[in-house]
């Protein structure tokens, strides 16, 4: 229900018009490949590489048009409630502030199209 509310919102935002909503939910749908990353991500459970899995992830999202909005707005949400708890924990979380801003620039990049192997790991596995 969540996803949903999330769809709907950011067809609002975007403008989506009337004939173009099954595309829209298409994009979108496919735009949640950021879920792949992050699945692929936590699948790795490799230390460091969270910046090339944030890139790859909104670099897939990008590429699927408006729709891939959703997918960028879930992603935004994510990184401000994670900034949010660090700034109420006085500092205390796990999650460093400079990892999430670092996590954040990577986002940016792949969602701006550019590619996501300039955050791999060098001894990352060719699966992912």
């Amino acid at each position: 229900m969540k996803l949903f509310t999330a769809i709907v919102f950011c067809s609002l935002v975007v403008g989506v018009s009337s004939e173009g909503w099954f595309s829209f939910f298409k994009e979108a749908v496919q735009g949640l490949g950021l879920v792949g990353a992050y699945w692929d991500m936590r699948q790795a459970n490799y230390q460091h590489s969270s910046r090339y899995f944030y890139a790859r992830g909104n670099y897939d999202a990008a590429q699927r048009g408006p729709g891939g909005v959703a997918a960028q707005v879930i992603s935004n949400a994510r990184e401000y409630l994670q900034g949010l708890l660090h700034k109420l924990s006085f500092g205390s979380s796990s999650y460093d502030l400079e990892d999430l801003t670092s996590d954040q620039r990577a986002g940016e990049w792949g969602w701006s199209g550019n590619d996501p192997e300039h955050f791999r790991p060098a001894d990352l596995p060719k699966e992912y």
